[in-house]
């Protein structure tokens, strides 16, 4: 961590604010929120605790101890002044230490001296507190008299005291601050500039020796705020002005005036480089160079030049030698001048003879530069890292520079900050896109909203995947005013954005030890390149991993200069390589990296042979990992050496397999990879694939199921590696979306290919990805296909599926010809196969290296597994911290899928601290114990490259767990410990993963499998253990109310405690913890339904209470009060589902009706309703007039309002759900993904769920009559109520759509269901006052009877049916969707209507479309994907009623074909391949225009048709034909052919 900043707080930056938080022990989350919010220096000076707490949503402790802690250093840094008042002119102690912390040797604010000869005492004291705050380090002088030296000086920094003569050639220096005299006007300024010059000039060239004389550098006489030779600088408007200062040489010497210039060099102006100024500053010197030569034998005397105010004119001194006196320019007196004279011949021969040794001293030894870039750019290792990221920060290359980067072209470059304009258009990146993909970025590309994590910034911005191009000072190529500038512009314009650039880069996006930062100077240095070191070298802590490459020295000082500052000269030195070549660079680089310059890759082609991959052209298919024919050739002989036994041992210890590994394999550098049964399982399935079938679907999809860590992964790679020759094969990337992947799989696909029709199909491999994920790529590569107009029969793309599963086998029987299983069990010739590669693998490594693959050739028998980690943890200190280390990852390994722990919180756990960062993890594995070395498998992330590690196996972690378990200690003790790990928690590197595998231990839930229904567990499976096993409940809360005070009080934590707390029935309890998660979380639909449940649960409990008891009003009020605030909390939980875009949560609508409906129950049997011969009549008129009985007036006094409305409120409730059943699809299948915060129960089959409870509805106010007619054939009375009848309609299954609709899969009892519901309503419906609803339900009733019974009498006539869909219209009334939806199918224009007919027809279907895509849009939020509108009937062949064709008649042909297949056949058209299905439809004719498909109505006019698959719709405009579906956002089309 870096040091805490030492200037004064108001002058922090926000880095240097979150360094300061750190120190404090602040958490991580508050520091980035503050850092987000741009709190810097002056913003934390006026913080308080309310803005910390309303704004920043922080605890009131943290936000108290940052008040405190802010307090007590302001107080510290005025006690400081105090003292530095009082200590006078001596040096504080602060003053005196050079620290080589960045962050204190680089952060300047001061300005330098006063300018101006007056100012307040108020601002004297605060410039004196910033100066006293300043930690200065010694710097070097320019090189002394040395033409066209780059160099600069950086602000406060040190020069050595003003010195005597020494050896007469080094320089003797003399500093002037000149911060008064630089403002005086042309003719002041001169003559202090010249008298101050020649009195110094005079005094080297009588004592024969070198000068200097600095101007803007203090002298400790001047200021005793200031230290002796700090570099302050002093503004030069006009250089002329110093030049020709020099002027009064003519008149200041009376003889040898050309002497004096040749001795006197002109003035030179170093820049002071300053981070807190934009304003330029200069130290101006002036060299004196008294050669014997021109100087022997002579005695300067000068007349000083002098501005008399008095007279407003120079003036000239007498004429007075001067010597050097030690530091001093001295006049020689009266008494000592004859010595003088007399020593002239004594100081000639000294200066000839020191001049000659000079010319005389030898070279400086040549050193090994290039061993020293191998060096820096290996780490000291053999090769450069495959696994390390560079960043590269350079400026204008020269043309011959551009010939010789096949060094870089070769490296993972991570991001380039190239300061030079032209880059694009002529320099490096112009070069580099000729054989790499990068995406041009700005600065400003890498400004994060506090919308925008760094998930999404990353994914944005393409990082590890293609190069970021950053144009630090704009692009002359770029029209989006991207415009260069000059570089005190760019400091006012650009600065903070490079620091937050880096900042972010440094500490967000990449971690420490993970990257190297290569600054190649190929042109001057101007100080945006100085900066940009500075914010490097202050946010990697360090300039370890920072390395600096120049061919030219001149070039180099500038930087050098400036980077001794920060570092220290012998740093600077180590990391630096000045005077090599390019084209030597080149050379060298290329042979320590891993693989050969530009080598070619080639992919197979259709007609056989293979073409080239170019380079760029693979990166720019970024979401894609290609395979190619010749993958892994271009790695060098030397790098296969050195890493072929290391790369086979990693695999058989427990690592994931690699291509190289395949490789070498196959070139028999290794010995071969087992061919599992699987492995020819699923090459057999690809080969019946392959196989030309012409029903072949363009995309195929096979599946590999495994156990984890039971080689399911390798299984799938291997197949990809053996087919590489014959398939285009890739690997599809993680966190990808579906367009981006499939639109470079054909890309992939069409690759040097010159007709779409005839390519070699591309295998695609997705690991670990859900049901969902694979769905949608298959449909988008479909819609692809399609679009291409591809041949049907031509298979394109292959799916290869590797997911996780615990029961492989049973999936494999559920689909054999799709699906392949893998787990721990071995087969006989499996078992054969391990027994003999065991041998030789024994042969080869040492038994404990390959305990992976030895546990895996027992099939991970579980006393095998037993026996094993009893063995391998004999001896082992189970005191020790790192006991304690394997204990946490057995846990998190054993509970949550693919977790682990960084190395860095390891090595914070374990205390371990490393001085160097590049042999961190060699450093890391010897700190290890022999039996965590053998449990432990290192890992490295594929993009950040961050080290972590796990247990071997997840069994082996299991077992671990088992048997390192203390006696008293069991495993929700172990949790409570890990919670309490500090060092853990609070890790500020690398923390996301971790906080997310902690959280997942407690929160995430798994998916039961039972009776082929799938539901989720109400606990995480660690929850679920530790309540199973350890005194019941206790210790499961223990634990979550621990997470949830660690976790800031996280709502999740708090619903899950609430679900435990009711599950035992502690209801009071759940309700507070319920409340606490609605506090936290007020609009969450889905901690509402949690708080709504714990009502549920809690009426259930209380009516379960009075199940045996004579029910009274009395005794269940309290159960009837909890009802209705259970219906209260699903209300709320239905407002805020709704309200909700990016979710869909219906639970709250399916439980109001089962607590409405238990509360009918409970209300039914009360005894004044339950125990009277007309006591159904008394609850009915209770429950739905004014009606009250005496019984219940005063103890359900409370409830009467809400109770009169249950009825109207189950209703609604219900028509709402079935609404949305008719809109989508809604089986919840076996790979469906839930969220954490999941509602308690999902209902299973939701259509059978509102056929049951809409009956039950009805049957509690209608059961005397149902009954009768249903099970004794009774008729129906005739004195009935429409309020009666409306209830017998719903009991019989008639009271919504969606049940009528349902009749249509359950057969049962049907036909004479149906006819009993229409023989309940009027029998001139057209004439009578029915409510839309009942309307809906009656045509329904109708539509569903006639698929039934197609001959029925009962069945009303179309037309009937269409001039009762008039009356839905002809209101006020807003049409109900269900009536819209009824309007657009039975008002389809029929072939045989006449014009006007047809018309008037369309015209009203367009109506209705239009107003049912507006609630279509209200319903579908931001979800398209995850709910497919449904499609209820399609248009057949026949007329009438029989015209439209239920998809459950459709489906029936399909038998033998699981839901999520039916619905991808629906979905891309094929399941119309089917001549069955085809003669059943109707063909309509339309066309397609720029990508929309018409209908052609009636004189002439076009009718827009939704396409059911957006993708299918082709590019060209052409004529079709297509089947017309009918759903709930209007008519769809399917199967849209062209004609031809």
């Amino acid at each position: 961590m870096a040091d805490i900043p030492q200037q004064s707080p108001k002058n922090w930056t926000e880095s240097e604010v979150s360094t300061w938080l750190r120190s404090i022990g602040i958490k991580e989350h508050y520091i980035q929120k503050l850092y987000e919010e741009e709190v810097d220096g002056q913003i934390l000076l006026a913080l308080n605790e309310d803005f910390l707490k309303t704004k920043i949503c922080m605890k009131s402790g943290p936000a108290h101890l940052i008040i405190q802690k802010r307090d007590e250093l302001i107080n510290s840094q005025q006690k400081c002044q105090e003292k530095k008042k009082t200590t006078g002119s001596k040096r504080t102690e602060f003053e005196e230490k050079k620290s080589k912390k960045s962050v204190q040797c680089l952060r300047t604010v001061s300005d330098g001296p006063p300018a101006k000869t007056t100012q307040s005492n108020q601002e004297k004291e605060t410039a004196q507190e910033q100066r006293v705050l300043i930690s200065k380090e010694d710097c070097k002088p320019r090189p002394f008299d040395q033409e066209g030296t780059n160099f600069l000086y950086v602000k406060h920094s040190i020069l050595q005291p003003e010195s005597g003569a020494f050896n007469l050639i080094s320089p003797c220096h003399e500093f002037k601050s000149f911060a008064v005299a630089a403002t005086l006007d042309r003719t002041r300024l001169q003559a202090k500039f010249a008298k101050e010059v020649l009195k110094f000039a005079a005094g080297c060239m009588n004592i024969r020796s070198n000068g200097t004389i600095h101007f803007g550098v203090m002298d400790s006489k001047e200021d005793i705020t200031y230290m002796h030779g700090e570099i302050i600088g002093i503004p030069v408007t006009d250089k002329d002005i110093y030049v020709d200062a020099l002027d009064h040489i003519e008149r200041s010497f009376s003889s040898d005036k050309e002497h004096i210039r040749q001795c006197v060099r002109p003035p030179r102006f170093i820049e002071v480089m300053d981070r807190q100024s934009t304003e330029k500053q200069y130290v101006v010197e002036v060299d004196i160079v008294p050669s014997i030569s021109i100087v022997k034998s002579k005695v300067y005397a000068v007349r000083l030049p002098n501005f008399k105010e008095s007279t407003n004119k120079v003036e000239f001194e007498k004429e007075t030698i001067f010597r050097r006196v030690g530091s001093k320019t001295e006049p020689v007196s009266d008494k000592d001048l004859s010595d003088f004279y007399q020593r002239v011949k004594d100081r000639d021969a000294q200066r000839e003879e020191a001049e000659k040794n000079h010319f005389l001293i030898a070279p400086e030894m040549c050193q090994d530069l290039g061993r020293k870039l191998t060096m820096l750019m290996t780490s000291g290792k053999k090769f450069i890292e495959k696994e390390k990221w560079f960043i590269l920060v350079t400026n204008k290359f020269k043309p011959d520079d551009l010939m010789n980067i096949d060094w870089l072209i070769n490296m993972n470059i991570f991001c380039v900050f190239d300061f030079d304009p032209d880059s694009k258009k002529s320099g490096l990146c112009s070069r580099y896109l000729e054989y790499r993909a990068a995406n041009m970025h700005s600065l400003q590309s890498y400004k994060v909203s506090t919308s925008t994590n760094i998930k999404e910034l990353t994914s944005k911005l393409v990082l590890f995947d293609q190069t970021s191009w950053i144009f630090c000072n704009g692009r002359t190529d770029f029209k989006g005013n991207e415009t260069p500038c000059d570089e005190m512009t760019w400091i006012k314009k650009s600065m903070i954005q490079l620091k937050k650039s880096v900042s972010l880069i440094c500490n967000q996006i990449l971690s420490k030890g993970t990257f190297q930062v290569i600054f190649l100077l190929t042109s001057p240095v101007e100080k945006p390149l100085l900066h940009t070191f500075y914010e490097f070298f202050t946010d990697m802590e360090g300039h370890e991993d920072i390395i600096c490459i120049c061919e030219s020295e001149e070039n180099f000082h500038k930087w050098q200069s400036f980077a001794e500052d920060s570092c220290g000269k012998e740093a600077v030195n180590n990391s630096s390589v000045v005077g090599m070549k390019m084209s030597h660079i080149n050379a060298t680089l290329q042979h320590i990296q891993p693989v050969k310059t530009h080598a070619s890759k080639h992919l197979p082609v259709f007609v056989g042979g293979t073409c080239v991959l170019k380079t760029q052209v693979e990166e720019q298919m970024y979401s894609l990992e290609i395979l190619t024919v010749n993958h892994c050739d271009e790695t060098s002989k030397e790098f296969i050496n050195e890493e072929k036994e290391n790369t086979e041992g990693q695999f058989y210890h427990g690592g994931r397999v690699t291509w190289l590994h395949f490789w070498l394999a196959e070139n028999k550098y290794a010995g071969e990879v087992i061919e599992r049964d699987a492995y020819h399982d699923t090459s057999k399935l690809l080969n019946d694939a392959l196989k030309y079938n012409a029903d072949q679907t363009p995309v195929n999809i096979i599946n590999i199921y495994h156990h984890p860590g039971s080689g399911g992964s390798t299984v799938a790679r291997q197949v990809l590696w053996n087919n590489r020759k014959s398939l285009r094969c890739a690997v599809v990337k993680p966190s990808y979306p579906v367009s981006v992947v499939a639109q470079h799989a054909v890309e992939l696909r069409e690759y040097e290919e010159k007709d779409p029709q005839r390519c070699l199909p591309v295998l695609l491999l997705i690991e670990d990805s859900d049901k969902e994920y694979l769905d949608d790529l298959r449909n988008e590569l479909e819609g692809a296909i399609n679009e291409k107009q591809i041949q049907y029969g031509t298979l394109c793309f292959i799916l290869l599926s590797c997911r996780r599963s615990h029961d492989p086998e049973k999936k494999c029987k559920e689909s054999p010809l799709q699906n392949v299983s893998v787990t721990h069990k071995l087969s006989d010739q499996e078992k054969r196969k391990f027994s003999e590669k065991q041998k030789a693998l024994n042969k080869k490594y040492d038994f404990n290296f390959i305990l992976t693959f030895v546990l895996m050739s027992k099939g991970f028998s579980e006393n095998y597994v037993q026996k094993f980690v009893k063995n391998l943890l004999q001896g082992i200190n189970r005191h020790s911290v790192e006991c304690r280390l394997i204990r946490y990852v057995a846990l998190l390994n054993t509970y949550v899928q693919h977790s682990f722990i960084s190395q860095s919180h390891c090595e914070a756990l374990l205390a371990l601290k490393f001085d160097s960062e590049r042999f961190r993890r060699h450093e890391f594995e010897r700190s290890l114990s022999d039996q965590a070395k053998l449990v432990f498998l290192h890992l490295r992330d594929d993009k950040t490259h961050i080290e972590s590690i796990r247990i071997i196996h997840p069994l082996v972690a299991k077992e671990i767990l088992q048997q390192l378990l203390e006696p008293q200690q069991t495993q929700s003790s172990l949790a409570m410990d890990l919670l309490h790990e500090d060092v853990l928690f609070e890790h500020s590197l690398e923390t996301d993963d971790y906080l997310t595998f902690l959280r997942l231990l407690f929160i995430r839930r798994s998916r039961i499998t039972e009776e082929d229904k799938y539901f989720l567990s109400l606990f995480s499976p660690f929850i679920e253990h530790v309540r199973g096993t350890e005194e019941g409940p206790k210790k499961a809360i223990e634990l979550l109310e621990e997470a949830f005070r660690l976790f800031y009080s996280d709502a999740y934590f708090a619903q899950q405690l609430a679900r435990l707390h009711y599950t035992y029935e502690k209801f009071e309890e759940a309700k507070n913890w319920a409340e606490t998660a609605v506090k936290q979380l007020p609009d969450n639909s889905y901690i509402l339904d949690t708080k709504g449940q714990v009502y549920k649960k809690w009426f259930q409990a209380k009516c379960k209470t009075i199940e045996n008891v004579p029910k009274t009003a009395q005794n269940t009020a309290d159960a009837v009060e909890t009802a209705l605030k259970a219906l209260d909390c699903f209300q709320e939980c239905q407002r805020a589902a709704e309200a909700e875009r990016q979710h869909v949560n219906t639970s709250g609508f399916y439980a109001e009706v089962e607590v409405g409906l238990g509360l009918l129950k409970l209300i039914s049997s009360v005894q004044v309703f339950a125990n009277r011969s007309n006591g159904h009549s008394e609850c009915m008129k209770y429950l739905t007039s004014d009606y009250i009985p005496v019984e219940v007036k005063d103890a359900w006094e409370p409830f009467h309002g809400r109770l009169k409305k249950l009825q109207k409120t189950i209703e609604d409730t219900l028509e709402w759900i079935s609404e949305d059943l008719s809109y989508f699809q809604t089986h919840i299948g076996a790979d469906e993904e839930e969220m954490p915060a999941g509602p308690e129960g999902r209902i299973c089959n939701p259509l059978t769920w509102l056929a049951k409870l809409s009956s039950e509805y009805g049957k509690y106010f209608s059961k005397a009559y149902s009954t009768a007619v249903l099970q004794h054939g009774k008729s129906i009375p005739n004195n009935l109520t429409s309020f009666q009848k409306l209830m017998i309609i719903y009991d019989f299954g008639g009271g919504n759509i969606t049940s009528i609709f349902s009749t249509l899969i359950d057969h049962k009892d049907a036909v004479q269901r149906l006819e009993h519901i229409l023989s309940l309503y009027p029998s001139n419906p057209l004439n009578t006052n029915l409510s839309q609803r009942d309307i809906v339900n009656y045509i329904a009733a109708h539509i569903s009877l006639n698929h039934l019974s197609p001959k029925n009498r009962k069945v009303a006539p179309l037309k009937n049916l269409q001039a009762l869909c008039h009356k839905f219209t002809s209101g006020k009334v807003k049409c109900l969707s269900t009536a819209l939806f009824l309007c657009t199918m039975l008002s389809w224009p029929d072939d045989n209507d006449s014009e006007h007919e047809k018309e008037t027809k369309y015209a009203f279907v367009q109506s209705a479309v239009g107003h049912l895509e507006r609630s279509y849009q209200t319903k579908i939020k931001d979800n398209p994907s995850k709910r497919k509108i449904y499609t209820h009937f399609c248009l057949g062949n026949e007329h009438g009623l029989d015209k439209f064709v239920h998809k459950k008649k459709l489906d029936r042909i399909l038998t033998g074909i699981s839901l999520p297949e039916k619905r991808r056949m629906w979905f891309s058209g094929e399941v119309f391949t089917k001549p069955e299905i085809a003669r059943m439809l109707k063909p309509v004719s339309g066309w397609t225009k720029d990508q929309l498909v018409y209908l052609e109505g009636p004189k002439g006019r076009k009718f827009n048709i939704r396409p059911a698959n957006a993708s299918s719709v082709l590019k060209s405009n052409e004529n079709i034909t297509f089947y017309l579906g009918f759903t709930f956002r209007g008519p769809v089309a399917y199967n849209i052919v062209v004609t031809k």
